[in-house]
């Protein structure tokens, strides 16, 4: 037989169990969205500044001036880790791109407490993967998916490209470290990326051209395959105390929340999610509008009583937006309230290193 409907639900057919409709609208995404483009007019507003500012060495220090934005070395990832390998070597903080060290450690923290929140919420290549792969929805009605003998071995090439980074970079001694990030090579390199996509070759184009085809092609294709900064963070996120937690009691079997998940997780089959794959973007909670059954949250309570259970637990899009932005401005008041935002290079050096950033090499090169 079948059980009586509730009078604010429905029986789902499969599973007979009564299902009660969310009691609150899920805004997830919208108060996801929202903080994501906020951080890309961010990064476009320093992008700008940092233009200008290489733009004035490069005419020998004549015309309009504008300080050198520290919170570019936010897309330094590799001299946030060399920087914070010397700063656990030493006890000190490094005099060059320390913006990048306090940044890298500000979203490792993130991965500590949200998971990969970061990928998901702040990372403007997340964002445009993201805005991609949904171009592609719209296009071709659906993604497409590689085979598990493709997609499990092609997943784990980020993973063995963070193995070597921090591998090379382990071996490093903090001489080693801190004369690398004090030579000519290390003092420039936010110059030469800007310079790379300025004066981009044709193969690079390629490349980059074809990995944009592939991510509307295929969901989050960078994300899920190659960046060592996610990869980094998902292995960070393992110790997270806040995931993705699916109470059984409540949910009805309906599948919707695995269906949207970006990283295909089977979020219908269990209980919380550990995977290093998940970035918190709440897709699955926003697509479940049974109320309890799926949350972003701490352990629940053990109480028989479902909404008890998760009272006070599980963390609504406004706290996880606030949870982020305390820890990205506190990193940044933090680093700058001890005198460790800036790389603080004299001018003379800039102007004598800045307009010919593609001629300086390291010594490895």
């Amino acid at each position: 037989m079948t059980a009586p409907i509730c009078t604010d639900g429905f029986i789902h057919k499969k599973t007979k169990k009564i299902m009660i409709r969310r009691r609150q609208p899920e805004r997830s995404q919208q108060v996801r969205h929202a903080v994501q483009w906020l951080f890309i007019a961010l990064n476009a507003w320093i992008g700008v500044q940092f233009y200008l500012w290489v733009r004035y060495y490069e005419r020998g220090g004549v015309g309009l001036y504008v300080p050198r934005p520290a919170g570019v070395d936010g897309w330094l990832p590799i001299a946030g880790l060399m920087n914070s390998k010397y700063l656990l070597a030493t006890g000190r903080v490094p005099a060059v791109h320390p913006a990048a060290m306090y940044l890298f450690l500000g979203f490792l923290l993130m991965s500590l407490l949200l998971k990969k929140a970061f990928c998901s919420w702040l990372c403007p290549v997340g964002t445009l993967s993201e805005n991609l792969w949904k171009i592609g929805q719209r296009i071709f009605k659906h993604s497409f998916h590689l085979p598990a003998w493709l997609d499990v071995p092609l997943r784990a090439i980020k993973y063995l490209l963070v193995a070597f980074f921090v591998w090379i970079i382990g071996a490093m001694s903090a001489e080693a470290l801190d004369g690398f990030m004090a030579s000519p090579y290390g003092v420039v390199a936010d110059v030469k990326m800007l310079n790379f996509f300025r004066d981009i070759g044709l193969a690079a184009a390629i490349v980059i051209g074809v990995l944009a085809v592939l991510s509307i092609l295929v969901q989050n294709f960078w994300c899920r395959y190659l960046c060592p900064y996610g990869a980094l963070l998902g292995i960070a996120s393992l110790l997270s105390p806040v995931k993705i937690r699916r109470d059984v009691e409540a949910c009805v079997d309906c599948g919707k929340c695995a269906t949207v998940c970006p990283a295909s997780l089977k979020v219908d089959e269990l209980v919380q999610i550990r995977s290093v794959e998940c970035n918190a973007c709440m897709a699955c909670v926003a697509a479940c509008s049974t109320q309890d059954a799926l949350q972003f949250a701490l352990p629940a309570r053990k109480q028989d009583v479902r909404q008890q259970r998760w009272f006070r637990r599980a963390l609504s899009p406004l706290a996880v937006a606030a949870v982020i932005a305390y820890i990205f401005f506190g990193t940044i008041l933090i680093a700058r309230a001890t005198g460790h935002w800036q790389s603080n290079i004299p001018q003379d050096v800039y102007i004598n290193l800045v307009p010919y950033a593609n001629q300086v090499t390291h010594a490895g090169i």
